[in-house]
Parts: structure tokens; sequence; C-alpha cells
């Protein structure tokens, strides 16, 4: 792991530098950004407020065939293959066509910027404030940091969802796109992964208990973000005769944003990568971030301009709006739905394995892990051929 080799605040010494590629924000998204870039040759700058994988915001779960193909499966914690739902009419099994694991977050970073530290590549705490666009595409933005100012051509938002770089005002919660979570992390184990869409912990969410070998991960997410989430996580893990401690957090988008802006690659809940209904981002913040990284290379390479980058990876990620429709419909339907008892029937059909089979197939299409193997990361200095076209599946 990096060593921090600055205070924090205003202790900081000044950052003052170019580079080829600068990459705003270590988590998972940048991280994939970044590991794209291995063997570029490039020097690419990752910077974030916070040392890598210092900290975890999420449940940290991911259908695990991800973690194989990125070779992270040494971060895993556990492995389910069935999903314990209960509703306030009954407790229903959800056979899953594929495994679905928990894994370490401050380890599978590691892993990640292990991947992608070659002699070009650096990382420094910064915490970024705003950006000077260039008017030739040709030239380097700047950006502004608390430790001072970055220039690069190539930049890339991957701070989450503030979606710091853009030329529009920031959106802010209660009044945005966004969902909430609110999680505690017991020490515990346990061997089911389990949901509760029920009204009497959130009228329109669910809460879950993700066990992670010596750790519990219990937590309540609102698909409404005026609706606070404290009181019933902590009287979730109350019931599970579980103790409230180890808090974490975080506001969710759940609506797709251009993926580019003014000269500017958003990756992961920047750009809204986060699924709705499900909340799951790990694995989109993963899937785009190989998408950006391999445009990023074409430029490096000299096989795309800029500006052609920019297009190519926008328009992959509008390709996949009508998929992020359908699952924000779905999540109004089942928020709408949440205190009727068709959700149980729902959840009831579910519990068929055929359709369980058929919907969990589909969903992880959204995102599949095969996209990794469309183009094998590249080995350290060996240069690449150009880009291929990206498809959206």
């Amino acid at each position: 792991m990096p060593v921090r080799a600055t205070k924090r605040g205003v202790s900081r010494t000044p950052l003052r530098r170019d580079c080829d590629v600068l990459i705003c924000g270590a988590s998972f998204a940048g991280l994939a950004v970044a590991r794209q870039l291995s063997g570029s040759g490039a020097e690419v700058l990752l910077i974030d407020r916070y040392e890598i994988g210092e900290r975890q915001t999420s449940a940290c779960g991911i259908p695990t065939q991800w973690l194989f193909k990125l070779s992270l499966q040494s971060s895993l914690r556990q492995t389910f293959d069935e999903l314990l739902v209960h509703t306030p009419a009954a407790s229903v099994r959800w056979s899953l066509p594929w495994t679905f694991s928990t894994f370490d977050y401050r380890e599978l970073c590691a892993l990640m910027w292990e991947q992608a530290t070659l002699p070009e590549s650096s990382f420094e705490t910064a915490k970024v404030d705003r950006i000077t666009r260039a008017r030739d595409p040709a030239a380097s933005h700047t950006v502004h940091t608390d430790r001072g100012e970055i220039r690069a051509p190539l930049v890339v938002d991957a701070l989450g969802w503030r979606r710091v770089l853009a030329r529009s005002s920031e959106i802010q919660p209660p009044n945005a796109p966004l969902s909430r979570g609110l999680e505690v992390h017991p020490r515990s184990s346990g061997d089911q992964m389990e949901l509760w869409i029920d009204p009497r912990y959130v009228r329109a969410g669910y809460g879950w208990s993700f066990p992670a070998r010596d750790e519990m991960r219990v937590g309540v997410g609102s698909f409404w973000p005026a609706h606070h989430v404290k009181e019933p996580t902590v009287r979730l893990a109350r019931d599970l005769d579980l103790r409230s401690e180890r808090y974490q957090g975080n506001w969710i988008p759940h609506e797709l944003r251009p993926a580019v802006e003014g000269g500017v690659f958003f990756v992961g809940d920047s750009a809204g990568h986060c699924l709705p209904l499900t909340a799951e981002g790990i694995r989109t913040a993963f899937y785009f971030g190989i998408a950006c990284g391999r445009e990023l290379r074409g430029v490096l390479e000299g096989t795309l301009r800029p500006e052609e980058a920019l297009r190519r990876y926008g328009a992959f990620s509008d390709a996949h709006h009508w998929k992020y429709r359908w699952l924000l419909r779905s999540q109004r339907i089942i928020g709408a739905l949440n205190t009727t008892p068709l959700v149980g029937a729902l959840s009831k059909a579910m519990g068929r394995r055929s359709i369980a089979h058929w919907a969990f197939q589909h969903y992880l299409a959204i995102a599949p892990p095969s996209f990794v193997d469309r183009e094998k990361p590249p080995r350290a200095g060996v240069r690449t051929a150009p880009a291929v076209r990206l498809d959206p599946l």
C-alpha cells in the first residue's frame, strides 16, 4: 500500500506537475482505468483525497467471476449461490445461476494498484477542487487541488457522485437522483446472504446482511434520498442480535449521466454507472473503467485523437441507457409496491429456479465478466494493437 508522503491539511507539501493521464479518484473506477493503462509507457498520475484502500463506502460484494477475471480472487472473503429474501408475507430463497462474493476492500484496492503500478505511474493524496479546461483538444487541462495545480491532456473524473469536474453545478441531496445507504460491520459470521424487502425497515428500498468471513455487513438503503436510514439500520442489526458498530455509508446515483463533458472522461459514480434497483456499482465501475482505459490507450498509442476517444467512450456509455432506464422503472415499481402484498408474490415467483436464473443471467449481462477477455490487459513494456470497437455487451 502507498504510504502517505505528506501530512494532512495545510501541512501538505506542494504538488505541481505535468503528466500524460490524470486520474482523479482512487477507488474501483479510477483503479480500473489505471490498471488498463499498465504498460502503455505513459506517465499516469492517480490522485485521491485518501490513501488507496483507506475509505470503504460499499458492502463490497460482486459476481465472483469478476474477481477471477481481474485476478483479484485473493481478496475474496465469502461466496454465495443463493439469496434469502424476506418480505412481510414470507421468506424465499432465490437460486443464483452464478455465485456472488464479498471481498476485502483494502486488499482488493492494493491488488489493483499493484497491477497498475509501473515506474511511469504514481499516486498522490490531494483533494480535487476544480478544473480549468484547455481550449485546444490537444492541450493540457489544469486540475486545481489543495496541494497545487496538475496539468494533463487526458483527465478522468472517478471522484464519485459529486461529479466534481463537471461544468454543471454539483448535484445535491435530497433533491437529486440519488439513493442513500448506511451499514454497520459488527464482528460476527454467517452463511446466508440476505435481503429484506419490508416496509418495517424502509418504505422504498431494502435491507441486507452480507457475511464476509469474520464480519457481517448489515445495512439499509432507500430509493428516496429524503428518508433517513440510520434508525432502521440499527434496528435491523439489533433484530439480528448484532452490534451497531463501524458505520459506513454513502449517496448512490441511480440515473446514468453523461460519461464525457468538456473534454473530461467520467467513470463510475461520477457518470451514474451504479445500477438502479440493486445499487450495485462495483462491477460497473470495473466495466466502464476498462472501457475508458481502452480508449485512453488508443490516444497514448497514437491510434485515436483525444476527441475521438471521448466520442467513442461517450457513445459506449450512452448505449447502456435503455438498460438503466429499465432498471430505474423496476426500482420505482418495487418502491411503490413495497407496502403491498404484491411484493411477496413477486418474491415467491423469483423463488422458482427457472425464473430466477433467467432474470439474473440478464442482469449479469448488463456488465458481463466476459468483457475483460475482449482485450487482455497488456504486459508491461509491450505496445498493443489499435483499440477495437467497444460493444455494449
